[in-house]
């Protein structure tokens, strides 16, 4: 029973997590309703605030896949790529200046 409350929770929230008020009123109701002691109210508020998190986390990291192949798909470079190739750019023009001052003073 406890499960099926987890998911109409979880369906009615909308995967998001709960602030403190409405997880208070949340627990209130279940106290009243479902005749819930206060710890087990709140165990079942943690159990629903933590499904919710791993949610969120869940899709932030399928999002950062998913846009990390769009890029590569689209022949895209991250930032840490174009970065890392610009310093290896300003490096070699660097180089190249060198040599051509000491081509010149021989």
């Amino acid at each position: 029973m406890l499960e099926l409350l987890e998911k109409a929770a979880l369906t009615a929230l909308g995967a998001a997590s709960l602030t403190q008020k409405k997880g208070e009123e949340l627990m209130q109701e279940l106290k009243t309703r479902y005749k819930m002691s206060e710890e087990e109210g709140r165990a079942f508020i943690d159990r629903i605030q933590d499904l919710a998190q791993a949610g969120s986390q869940r899709t932030s990291e399928i999002v950062e896949a998913e846009v990390r192949q769009v890029m590569e798909r689209m022949g895209m470079v991250s930032r840490e790529d174009f970065e890392r190739l610009e310093r290896r750019v300003r490096a070699l023009e660097a180089a190249r200046l060198e040599g051509a001052d000491e081509e010149a003073g021989d």
